[in-house]
């Protein structure tokens, strides 16, 4: 099962057909608990990850100390193939957010497979567009939308493809999604409340959504 998770990544699909399996193969599989620290800021990249099932968080330590969350990836999603390809160190720390299973690409397999087929970089440099697409749209939604704007499009993208309504289990504890969000954990909270007059209800971890239409143009408003 894995395996086919791995092969439909984003990361693989970009690669040329005649590698995949030689990847697959050379690859390391390994389980974390949450909590459970993948790589720390500054150590050698020393592997592409693909998350094959749960969450991991990605950040960086701030000089007074806090932590800034700078991505969370998921089933199908793949990080460091930058930093992996240069062998430069993580500009981040990785953490299992929940349970997880992680697929590992070794750097070096990775690098001689450039060396030998050029259309291998083509495949990293898609991965790392979608990456920092994904930050621009983090930063626009920063700068252009309120929080309980933010916390609607977290929620939506979790409901995606739900016609009318949607009951979801949230996906990672709620100071992890305030973190993901920009936001401190009581902003969360009251952005949540406000919610309520959009159709939203929180019950401890789960989300119910009566009307995602309504939720949908209030996300979009950019009164």
């Amino acid at each position: 099962m894995y395996k086919n998770i791995a092969r439909n990544s984003l990361f693989m699909r970009a690669l040329p057909k005649v590698h995949v399996e030689d990847l697959l193969s050379q690859a390391t599989w390994r389980h974390y608990e949450r909590g459970e620290t993948l790589f720390m800021q500054e150590d050698p990249a020393e592997a592409i990850h693909i998350v094959l099932d749960g969450w991991v968080k990605l950040y960086r330590m701030t000089r007074g100390g806090t932590e800034a969350v700078v991505s969370v990836f998921t089933r199908g999603e793949s990080f460091g193939e930058a930093v992996a390809l240069r062998k430069l160190p993580y500009p981040v720390s990785g953490e299992a957010a929940t349970s997880c299973e992680i697929m590992n690409i070794p750097t070096n397999v990775l690098v001689q497979l450039v060396k030998q087929d050029p259309e291998v970089a083509l495949s990293i440099l898609s991965a790392t567009f979608t990456h920092l697409h994904g930050l621009v749209t983090q930063l626009e939604q920063l700068k252009a939308k309120t929080a309980p704007q933010r916390v609607a499009e977290f929620l939506l993208a979790l409901c995606d493809g739900t016609p009318s309504d949607c009951a979801i289990k949230l996906p990672y504890d709620k100071v992890l999604i305030a973190g993901r969000l920009g936001m401190k954990p009581e902003s969360l909270s009251r952005a949540f409340s406000r919610l309520g007059a959009f159709g939203v209800q929180i019950d401890k971890s789960s989300a119910i959504i009566s009307d995602l239409q309504k939720l949908r143009n209030y996300a979009r408003d950019d009164g």
